[in-house]
């Protein structure tokens, strides 16, 4: 029997196996594409929500001394924004997130004004409850625009034309092409589910495959054959690869249809089909290099709980470019293509913006990610030569 022959038959073998479980396989293929809209849709639905409804409707604001300026006040209420009587624990209040925003008119105001000096006008709020940025933003332009306005009124009254005051007119020209500003919010979450989904879409199967055979004792009638275990650790990993990339393509167009039917922002989530098939050409190196890694750690592991304690590490893996991203944005460079899971979030990034991916940048990504993934392959054909392999105790 040929190497090739015995791949193609081990590899319909655990497929077959695994659509046996079909409660398994279910979750394999439809967890993805049933909770990643879901989450992204509904996070999305209810974040547009809450920003409407804090922007559009009229905001009350606590205020201290409202009393001294009536004219502010006045100013404030034309902009949506209604002046309360504060409670006597104002700041408390906040923390305890009673109150979004209050502000605090000092007792000076009056005098100031009249003296033609800064009045002081103080916005209270507590930065670490969310809550607080869209009304305190509110608050602050509303300021912002009442003293613009008092300004240049003071101006023309001495005869003096306000643009003087007004040195650099600054405006801005936004270059990101249309298909970029569709990207965004898709590549805030995307990049991190897609590489998650490649990294570790077919652990069922290769955790099932290996350490629950070898649980089951079914591993050693298999490893006695005459067949190479090369040819037997290749099927099982092309098998798990070929779960995997139906799990990511019916997750990828489940995000497309729930783009389609949805509102608003959702449907900056759409995609092309062009761009589906880029992101999994993307992603099938991610995808060799897991299922490899999953393989070998799985034939050292003496039982499935054994091999299944890898999971809570392997997860947090694609986890360290967002986060290293977040704390330090850095600018593309051409290492980045030769660092694992750095490299996928880098691209993908390219492909959900559109933007052209150099030749060079891809003869650096394939070469670095199809060795790595060749490596991690071939310390799983020496694990599964080892004899005591087949030995489940």
């Amino acid at each position: 029997m040929s190497a090739l022959t015995t791949m193609w038959t081990v590899l319909l073998k655990e497929l077959r196996d695994i659509g046996r479980d079909r409660r398994t396989l279910g979750l394999t293929l439809l967890m993805g594409p049933l909770l990643f809209p879901a989450l992204i849709l509904g996070m999305g639905s209810l974040a547009e929500k809450r920003a409407r409804t804090q922007i559009e409707q009229v905001l009350e604001v606590p205020t201290v001394g409202a009393d001294r300026a009536p004219n502010l006040v006045a100013f404030l209420a034309t902009r949506g924004i209604k002046a309360v009587e504060a409670p006597a624990d104002l700041e408390d209040a906040l923390r305890d997130q009673r109150v979004d925003v209050g502000l605090r008119i000092s007792e000076s105001f009056a005098e100031d004004w009249h003296a033609g000096r800064p009045a002081l006008v103080e916005v209270v709020l507590d930065s670490s409850q969310r809550d607080s940025g869209i009304p305190g933003s509110r608050l602050r332009g509303a300021l912002a625009a009442y003293g613009g306005q008092v300004g240049a009124l003071r101006l023309l009254a001495r005869g003096i034309d306000a643009s003087v005051a007004q040195p650099v007119n600054t405006g801005t020209l936004d270059v990101a092409t249309p298909d970029a500003k569709r990207g965004i919010m898709l590549s805030l979450m995307l990049p991190y589910f897609l590489i998650l989904t490649a990294f570790l879409g077919g652990a069922a199967l290769v955790l099932d495959a290996t350490a629950g055979e070898r649980e089951r004792q079914s591993l050693e009638p298999l490893l006695a054959t005459p067949a190479p275990r090369g040819a037997i650790v290749s099927g099982k990993i092309v098998a798990a690869c070929v779960l995997g990339v139906v799990s990511l393509l019916l997750s990828l167009l489940a995000i497309k249809l729930s783009a389609q039917l949805g509102t608003g922002t959702a449907r900056s989530l759409d995609m092309s089909m062009l761009t589906i098939a880029k992101l999994l050409f993307v992603l099938l190196p991610m995808l060799l290099i897991g299922t490899s890694l999953l393989t070998f750690l799985a034939a050292a592991a003496k039982s499935l709980k054994e091999a299944q304690s890898h999971m809570t590490w392997l997860m947090l893996l694609p986890m360290i470019p967002t986060i290293m991203l977040m704390a330090s944005p850095v600018k593309t460079q051409l290492w980045q293509f030769a660092v694992p899971f750095l490299a996928q979030n880098q691209l993908l990034l390219k492909v959900i913006r559109h933007e052209a991916v150099s030749p060079q940048v891809w003869a650096v990504y394939l070469g670095c990610s199809l060795g790595l993934a060749g490596l991690l392959w071939l310390a799983a054909v020496l694990r599964y030569r080892q004899e005591k392999l087949a030995i489940s105790t």
